[in-house]
């Protein structure tokens, strides 16, 4: 339809009435873009079909060259240009083995195409009733699913883990000084966390005023969980120094190790602290924004084994299900569906016990003129952050009914026992390397690689190893880096500047390098295993060998 010459503008929408010619046009140009990403699949490596030469002057170039054309082109033309930006991209293959960027399954985007359909803003059900339904409807499986009261909790989606994270210390603020929100944050406010713990909270205790200086790093466990004889140690001593421990995140999978805290002791440790110094309990936050996944076996009949998984796999849920049985001791909880979820990006939950702390934060009706100071609509979240919010609950509703407990159960089983015997193989086969967590059932292998003769991660972790040595072994591994990096379109291994602080034996604590085998991608399957190990293989001997050459000649 032209006018005057023009497109109609309306051609650029969705129709107002469901005419077939319409949505008949839409469909075909969302077939264009499914279909060309399709032609650019490669399942033998990990990128995208397509080369971008990104060097140092590619941003620049394109600042350069990007105008707003004066007429718009054709949207099959557009799509053209769309399909060009992923030449060369990531994408979740067999061989894709890099930190939590999953897959975004059909469910989760047919969940968020059915928000985008509508937009509507979740911010009120006046403007977004799809988005709140589905949102209580989400709130009120996994809090049944974890184990809290579904009559008493609350919560919402946010912008990611760190959204929860932030919410979880705007509460806890709240709690102790309810006027903060007026007068501002206390002086003498602490927050605590691991040391494996993930930087999120260090974003938020500097937006939320309370300062860097006043959050408290917690030592770590051999399998990065948190040592809680340390952290009451750093509690009593915040209080005894006049301050107020107010927020714990407790880390229920790590992002690197899959570390689980003990909720159990974490919670025993707040409230013996704060009875002791006449101090509210400390509002206790679990971040499991990956691993409370892992809640979907909390029912899990581990010695019936309805799934028949193997005792391996059985093994490995013995120890996650002890501690995720925990998590209703936490006061908020996170779920990034965007992760372990299988949802797009952005897809998180922030899940409260109780949802009348949501009060704290709310705004009166008379500061929220445009929205919710109504005599209708029954749902108006002024409590968040944002001011306007997307309808990512219709993407993680569609994937609880699509996946169902089963479902999740059987994808994470499946990565779980791909990793597990990855670990056998490489224990078999690369005498070079060690696993840096070899307590932590999960998805994910650290590995860190060392010369013959050299002191191996048991030493180093004993703190009897002397710096030069944790360093000129950093050195080999951050080699190692470089050559996974290097041919990543065939694998895509993830790594880390900082695993585990090591002491050594002059006192000082050095971060460990590692790499990374993480599962993640559903095409990842146990019989690739071999393959996998042998490409690892091949790679750390050539970088052993290179570093010993560098080493005689230095």
């Amino acid at each position: 339809m032209e006018m005057n010459g023009k497109p109609d503008v309306r051609d650029w929408f969705p129709s107002e009435d469901g005419n077939p010619e319409q949505r008949e046009r839409m469909m075909e140009l969302i077939e264009q873009l499914v279909r060309g990403v399709d032609e650019l699949k490669n399942p033998d490596g990990v990128n995208l079909k397509g080369e971008k030469q990104r060097n140092p002057d590619f941003y620049g170039r394109l600042a350069s060259q990007s105008v707003i054309p004066s007429e718009g082109v054709p949207m099959q033309e557009v799509n053209e240009e769309l399909l060009k930006l992923l030449h060369g991209h990531p994408y979740h293959t067999k061989y894709f083995f890099t930190n939590i960027l999953p897959m975004a399954s059909i469910p989760g985007m047919l969940g968020m195409l059915t928000a985008m359909l509508v937009n509507g803003n979740n911010l009120w059900d006046v403007y977004g009733p799809a988005g709140a339904e589905a949102e209580v409807r989400v709130i009120a499986m996994m809090s049944k699913l974890v184990g809290y009261d579904a009559r008493l909790s609350g919560g919402y989606t946010t912008w990611g883990g760190q959204g929860a994270v932030f919410s979880g210390l705007r509460i806890a603020i709240a709690k102790y000084d309810p006027d903060a929100l007026k007068h501002g944050v206390p002086n003498n406010l602490y927050a605590f966390c691991s040391e494996a713990a993930h930087y999120s909270l260090l974003k938020s205790v500097e937006a939320a005023g309370i300062g860097s200086d006043h959050l408290v790093k917690v030592k770590t466990m051999p399998d990065s969980s948190m040592d809680v004889a340390d952290l009451r140690s750093k509690l009593e001593k915040a209080a005894l120094s006049g301050g107020v421990p107010v927020y714990i995140v407790a880390t229920t999978g790590t992002t690197d190790a899959i570390g689980i805290d003990d909720l159990a002791e974490i919670r025993a440790a707040a409230e013996e602290t704060a009875g002791r110094f006449g101090l509210p309990c400390p509002h206790i936050h679990a971040d499991s924004a990956l691993g409370g996944f892992f809640a979907f076996f909390n029912d899990y009949d581990l010695q019936e084994n309805p799934l028949r998984f193997s005792a391996g796999v059985l093994n490995m849920l013995k120890g996650i299900q002890r501690k995720m049985r925990l998590l209703p001791l936490a006061d908020s909880l996170c779920f990034d569906f965007q992760k372990l979820g299988q949802a797009p990006y952005v897809s998180s939950l922030f899940l409260l016990k109780n949802a009348a702390d949501l009060r704290l934060m709310d705004l009166e009706a008379d500061e929220t003129p445009y929205v919710g100071h109504r005599g209708y609509g029954e749902y108006h979240t002024g409590y968040t952050l944002e001011c306007s919010r997307m309808a990512s609950s219709i993407s993680m509703y569609s994937l609880l009914l699509s996946f169902g407990a089963e479902g999740y159960q059987r994808l994470l089983a499946q990565f779980l026992e791909v990793n597990l015997r990855f670990r056998e193989r490489l224990a078999a086969e690369i005498p070079q390397a060690d696993i840096a967590n070899p307590d932590n059932p999960g998805i994910s292998t650290l590995i860190r690689i060392y010369l013959p003769g050299s002191p191996r991660f048991s030493e180093e972790v004993g703190g009897t190893c002397s710096a030069r040595d944790i360093e000129r072994t950093n050195l080999l591994n951050e080699r190692l880096f470089e050559k996974l990096g290097e041919r990543r379109d065939r694998m895509f291994f993830g790594d880390t500047k900082k695993h585990l602080l090591a002491g050594s034996a002059e006192g000082q604590e050095i971060p460990l390098y590692v790499s990374k085998f993480f599962v993640i991608s559903p095409h990842t399957r146990p019989e690739l295993v071999p393959e996998i190990v042998q490409y690892l293989k091949a790679c750390i001997s050539e970088v052993c060998e290179e570093f010993s050459v560098s080493l005689a000649k230095s």
